[in-house]
């Protein structure tokens, strides 16, 4: 497992340890009706939900290509897209974690420690790669990045650790009156 700094672990590259945190990482998942190859092309194609462009942009064969297709700005995106894309990518976070074993585990296995999508590319759903979330300055709301997937992944943990528990079979009592 990849700390930084105690409390915290970072990912970005499919290919690393925490690989399956990324959306990139080649995990399929069923969500609204159909196959998804990846959480990249899940949350790029719901930008154009109710248009062709939904079709082209999950169709393309590769994740870059899912996000290159979601960012060509010649495609409309749907009106609400700002106020809904949190809740596209929570969608698409519970669909993989909980659908792929090995990613489920890997997330509950991070129980404690605060997830960071570690990346100078992007300063929303990475932390701008600034690594400003180990000082100061982050409680501050100073940092470059807000790191809004790990957040959201760690919100996901806490949800699934919550569910297990909730879930677990209660105890039936050994005594019984006569």
């Amino acid at each position: 497992m990849t700390t930084a700094a105690p409390g915290y672990l970072l990912f970005y590259r499919t290919r690393d340890e925490n690989g399956c945190f990324s959306n990139f990482s080649a995990h399929s998942f069923t969500a609204d009706g159909r196959t998804w190859k990846t959480s990249e092309h899940y949350f790029q194609a719901m930008k154009f939900a109710g248009t062709p462009d939904l079709e082209e942009v999950a169709r393309t064969g590769s994740p870059g290509e899912a996000a290159r297709a979601g960012r060509d700005r010649s495609r409309p995106l749907r009106k609400d897209w700002e106020a809904v894309k949190e809740d596209v990518m929570r969608a698409a976070l519970r669909a993989k974690f909980t659908q792929n074993g090995a990613c489920y585990e890997a997330l509950m296995a991070t129980r404690g420690l605060f997830l960071v999508e570690h990346t100078v590319n992007d300063a929303y759903w990475g932390d701008g790669g600034d690594m400003c979330w180990t000082c100061e300055r982050a409680a501050a709301g100073e940092c470059l990045g807000k790191n809004r997937l790990g957040t959201l992944l760690t919100e996901l943990r806490t949800e699934l650790e919550r569910d297990a528990v909730s879930d677990k079979p209660k105890k039936v009592s050994e005594s019984s009156s006569t």
